[in-house]
């Protein structure tokens, strides 16, 4: 009995606090809309290129440390706040330890571990991710400015007549992905404004088109502050940086229309900055390039604010 003769144990409270959270626990993640299917993704989007299941690999994997190195903390906790609680019978002063070195050496070497094993893997992924090939397929200049984006289709399309790598509109791309570019690409563009719609499902933003199966290079300019360009099923996302040019490569694999948006807070307008991506066959996609051509938007937009000199001399000393 308790000290005022009641038969209630004060633990029961608290047990069924602990009851209702757990309940709570339970609704809360059985409630978002998830599937099991969708649950060993951890909340990254289905994959749409054959570069995305490195990435997702790669979070799952920390995922997996964080786990771990969570179970053990709270384990220790646990086995602390269970086998070293205050007796009831005993009121003497426990033992106590000024140290003890295989616990210390755990928490010393441990963590050292865990960074280890996550730089490895971050680093041989990411060498991988932003390796780029000598010809790719299709190559994308995509502008950043605020608050929304321009494409410029480096392609030789009939109907465009012209020299990517002489356009005075590419300069601030700097030679090495010129290289790239195909023979007499006289190319085509299209831009949006933050009022633009995509005419299929009605999202906000203009809509990028490319090829199912084609290792597309997107090559990343600015025309004023940092942006990022983020196509979240591609599970790939990069900066945009007035006078430095990024460019990294996907091959998308899964024909539709995916959501694109500036994941870099750019301005008061940021979050206006969307954009669609819309994957269809290589022969729609050549289509739309001569749909481009007859609505007039041949050549090339600026690309930018032109390449910094420090940022030229770093790209000397790499090469």
């Amino acid at each position: 009995m308790s000290p005022n003769g009641s038969d209630r144990s004060p633990r029961r409270p608290m047990r069924r606090k602990l009851l209702q959270a757990l309940t709570a626990g339970l609704v809360l993640a059985t409630a978002t809309g998830c599937t099991w299917e969708d649950f060993p993704r951890l909340g990254m989007p289905t994959p749409t290129t054959e570069e995305a299941p490195r990435i997702l690999s790669l979070w799952q994997g920390s995922w997996a440390a964080a786990l771990a190195v969570g179970v053990l903390v709270w384990g220790l906790i646990l086995w602390s706040a269970f086998f070293h609680r205050r007796s009831r019978t005993k009121v003497e002063v426990p033992p106590q330890t000024r140290y003890n070195m295989p616990i210390e050496a755990l928490y010393t070497v441990a963590p050292l571990l865990v960074v280890s094993v996550l730089f490895y893997f971050t680093a041989r992924d990411e060498s991988e991710l932003l390796k780029l090939e000598k010809k790719p397929d299709v190559t994308v200049n995509v502008v950043g400015f605020q608050w929304s984006w321009c494409f410029n289709y480096v392609e030789n399309v009939e109907g465009s007549s012209g020299d990517a790598r002489k356009a005075p509109e590419l300069d601030a791309i700097p030679n090495r992905y010129k290289d790239a570019f195909p023979a007499n690409a006289g190319g085509v563009y299209d831009c949006g404004t933050p009022g633009t719609r995509n005419a299929q499902t009605g999202n906000p933003g203009p809509t990028l088109w490319l090829p199912e199966g084609k290792r597309v290079r997107f090559v990343l300019t600015s025309r004023d502050v940092i942006h990022s360009f983020w196509v979240v099923p591609f599970l790939m996302k990069q900066d945009v940086i007035p006078g430095h040019t990024n460019a990294f490569e996907v091959t998308p694999n899964k024909e539709g229309t995916f959501l694109g948006k500036c994941a870099e807070l750019c301005g008061v307008d940021h979050s206006r900055m969307l954009f669609n991506v819309k994957v269809v066959s290589p022969e729609r996609y050549e289509q739309h390039l001569k749909d481009l051509v007859k609505k007039g938007q041949t050549g090339y937009v600026p690309a930018g604010i032109p390449q910094s000199g420090h940022e030229k001399n770093r790209e000397s000393n790499i090469l």
